[in-house]
């Protein structure tokens, strides 16, 4: 039998138009894999270097990483920070406000990341991201402070 080789070609397109058609993968029962686009989930998730492996939601928690559509063709990939009844509160981790969503926008939900170039998959129901997630939010309060270290200083020493 011949071995193929198979090239993988990245290819970018406008989250427009894009995301739709991730949401129909996710919709069919296909993982995506998405690389990262904005600065809402920083610091532990980078624009263009992190990527999210995300498939169909069957439940969501609070604290659950999720692809909601927020308006009319309007994407994210942020925290469930609270859910009542049919309305659930959105927040980027490096964002200071809040998105709403109702529970059918919520289209897919991050079962891990590749961060920083890695192969090895971050799962989000891991020790790791748990830790970091109860600490994150619970670190609200002080967040402005903590992000605006991490803009203006911390990416500046250690170039990502």
């Amino acid at each position: 039998m011949p071995q193929r080789n198979l090239e993988i070609k990245e290819v970018q397109f406008a989250n427009a138009i894009l995301l739709p058609e991730v949401v129909k993968l996710l919709d069919e029962g296909h993982t995506v894999t998405l690389r990262l686009k904005g600065f809402s989930m920083r610091p532990f998730l980078e624009n263009e270097r992190d990527k999210a492996l995300l498939k169909a939601v069957d439940e969501i928690h609070v604290g659950d990483p999720v692809l909601a559509e927020i308006s009319q063709g309007v994407y994210v990939l942020h925290r469930i920070i609270a859910i009542h009844d049919e309305q659930v509160i959105l927040r980027g981790d490096g964002n200071l406000t809040t998105e709403t969503c109702r529970r059918q926008d919520v289209k897919g939900i991050a079962t891990g990341f590749y961060r920083k170039g890695k192969k090895q998959l971050d799962k989000t129901d891991g020790w790791k991201w748990k830790t970091y997630s109860w600490l994150w939010m619970r670190l609200f309060p002080i967040r402005r402070y903590l992000l605006a270290f991490y803009r203006r200083i911390w990416i500046k020493i250690f170039k990502q």
